[in-house]
């Protein structure tokens, strides 16, 4: 438990990337996002203060992204939050869709093999928003694949793959 510590921020599916220092990283094996019980070993409720989730979501049905989020919010403090980043389903880029798409592009070993879900904005707030969170979106594309963009600081939580951060784009 960690009783003790005031200011908690959780990477869920840290991957390879730790470009969050002083977060707890973690994966799979060591809190199962649907397993209640991993959550209690691992944080008293209420004491999160953030949770990053960086292409986390679409591994998961609709519904177990509903019963996931809401014990996310059962673990974060009153004031807590989600930064959440989701491959965008209305990214106007074929090749970019080609490999999001639910199921991957084919290899199993793919990362996008376990995909169970593409997003867009609509989709997420929903998801959101049904379990009770406000929801201010960062960046994304429209229905015409508009993208848009509101001012985001990374100190609460740097997504690697953004218009913002990656340095491939």
């Amino acid at each position: 438990m960690n009783k003790i510590i005031d200011d908690i921020k959780v990477v869920i599916g840290a991957g390879v990337y730790v470009n969050n220092p002083g977060w707890v990283h973690t994966q799979e094996e060591e809190l199962n996002l649907l397993d209640e019980n991993t959550w209690q070993n691992r944080f008293d409720k209420s004491s999160i203060t953030a949770i990053l989730a960086e292409h986390v979501w679409e591994h998961l049905t609709y519904e177990e992204g509903l019963k996931v989020a809401k014990m996310c919010l059962k673990y974060l403090k009153p004031s807590g939050y989600i930064r959440c980043a989701v491959p965008d389903g209305y990214f106007p880029d074929e090749s970019y869709q080609n490999i999001v798409q639910i199921g991957g592009p084919g290899p199993k070993e793919h990362p996008a093999a376990s995909h169970k879900i593409v997003h867009n904005y609509k989709t997420l707030v929903k998801m959101f928003e049904t379990v009770g969170y406000e929801v201010k979106l960062l960046e994304y594309c429209d229905e015409q694949g508009n993208f848009h963009q509101n001012y985001w600081d990374g100190v609460d939580g740097v997504i690697f793959r953004s218009k913002k951060y990656d340095p491939f784009i």
